[in-house]
């Protein structure tokens, strides 16, 4: 069925004069190594280029934890374990080559970071994958918790609460790059998400990747065919740990430092809800969703210290209305494109659109003023809201919160009742088209 998809979309791109899916993938990569070059060039400032930075590691251990969840099914707690224990043998090995004995290039560390996650998964894989589904969940959250008690129990390896501090700038300059400067340490992130990108979209086209789905869909009938499919869940799972030790390792040079904090449960919550929210049923899925992550986690964790609070409405929207994440929506959005009938929609996203900002800074405004009011009230109730300032205590930004409510639930309906009716009226006239 899906080949059939597959060529029937493809017949029809051509038939309106877009590109195949082959050119298609090309100018994407293409578009994404541009990208890359161009983003710190366009956003120079310190900040920027470290948010970048995060999104590339970020990116890197999403994509790897992907490999479990949306390609083999398998819900996992505790994936934080290879990054960190990834990173931790990334940043020993860098603190010998700064006592001069490994020579080993500094751009090479992110390997050793990932052959320091395959070996644990190697180890704890053999374990966690001889079961399925909520048992296998159960299973990878308490060996997430164990390492992470033994955090402090093994202060030589893991460096006890202060963690394992390191030098990015040890050993031979190569090409004069001596990863000093901020826009050196992205530009090696960039090439190694590039890379490991590359190397996981490559994987599903492979063999084991088209039966890790096999194992997803339907084990049993794997099994059927005389497929393994524990060996498979075992082999993702190694495959999965060398792509989050390479995330693990470009955090040793991009932080210089590496915490319990690495092989903590926020860090294998942190990836589960950038899979999540950018979506795992598609590749990019979780591209998009480690950027949104990062967005809310480093950016806007700066502007308000009810950050959490942002991201967990975030993620509790996207699973009750696009349950099949952000790349979901823009999937849909496809055929509309095939057929040249996507202009037909945009009026109507546009309600959309407006309607939601408005929704937006109703929350926003309600959400700071409770916060000024209840836990920030000894520093004073004067408080500014999008450059106006105003006094949290008294009842005009209340009322003006409560207009804001009334405004954009009115809205909200009358254009999600738009947006059906052009939707439907679109899909009609796709479906005539194609009698």
């Amino acid at each position: 069925m899906k080949p059939l998809i597959q060529a029937s979309a493809g017949s029809a791109m051509q038939r309106h004069g877009l590109p195949t899916a082959h050119s298609l993938r090309w100018i994407i990569w293409g578009a994404t190594v541009l990208v890359m070059l161009v983003l710190p060039l366009v956003f120079s400032s310190g900040f920027a280029i470290a948010l970048l930075s995060q999104m590339g590691i970020m990116i890197i251990f999403a994509l790897s934890y992907n490999m479990l969840l949306g390609q083999t099914g398998m819900l996992s707690f505790g994936h934080a374990v290879y990054s960190g224990l990834g990173a931790f043998v990334a940043a020993h090995v860098l603190n010998q080559i700064g006592a001069s004995h490994f020579p080993l290039p500094v751009s090479l560390l992110p390997l050793v970071g990932g052959f320091g996650g395959m070996l644990f998964g190697v180890l704890f894989g053999y374990v966690t994958t001889r079961k399925s589904g909520t048992t296998f969940a159960m299973i990878t959250l308490g060996i997430g918790e164990m390492v992470a008690a033994s955090s402090l129990m093994f202060p030589g390896f893991f460096g006890g609460e202060g963690g394992v501090p390191t030098n990015r700038t040890v050993g031979h300059a190569v090409l004069g790059i001596t990863y000093g400067p901020a826009i050196q340490v992205y530009y090696l992130i960039a090439v190694w998400c590039l890379v490991s990108m590359i190397a996981m979209y490559a994987w599903t086209q492979t063999p084991l990747g088209r039966i890790a789905n096999a194992v997803r869909d339907n084990p049993e009938r794997a099994e059927f065919v005389g497929y393994n499919t524990q060996r498979v869940r075992f082999f993702v799972m190694v495959l999965s740990a060398f792509f989050a030790g390479i995330a693990g390792g470009l955090s040793v040079i991009d932080f210089e430092i590496v915490t319990a904090e690495n092989v903590g449960a926020a860090q294998s919550g942190g990836v589960l809800l950038a899979t999540f929210i950018g979506g795992g049923a598609f590749f990019f899925g979780p591209i998009i969703g480690s950027i949104l992550f990062v967005l809310f986690a480093v950016a806007l964790s700066n502007l308000t210290p009810a950050w959490l609070l942002y991201l967990g409405l975030f993620f509790v929207l996207v699973v009750m209305y696009v349950p099949g994440g952000v790349s979901s929506l823009l999937m849909k959005q496809v055929p509309l494109i095939a057929a040249r009938k996507l202009h037909r929609m945009l009026p109507s996203y546009a309600a959309a659109l407006g309607a939601a900002l408005i929704l937006l800074g109703a929350l926003v405004l309600t959400v700071e003023l409770v916060y000024k009011v209840q836990i920030d009230s000894d520093n004073g109730t004067a408080m500014a809201f999008f450059g106006l300032n105003f006094d949290a205590a008294s009842w005009k930004p209340w009322a003006v919160a409560a207009v804001l409510w009334a405004l954009g639930a009115q809205a909200g309906r009358l254009a999600a009742a738009r947006v059906r009716d052009a939707w439907d009226g679109v899909q009609r006239e796709i479906a005539g088209s194609n009698v």
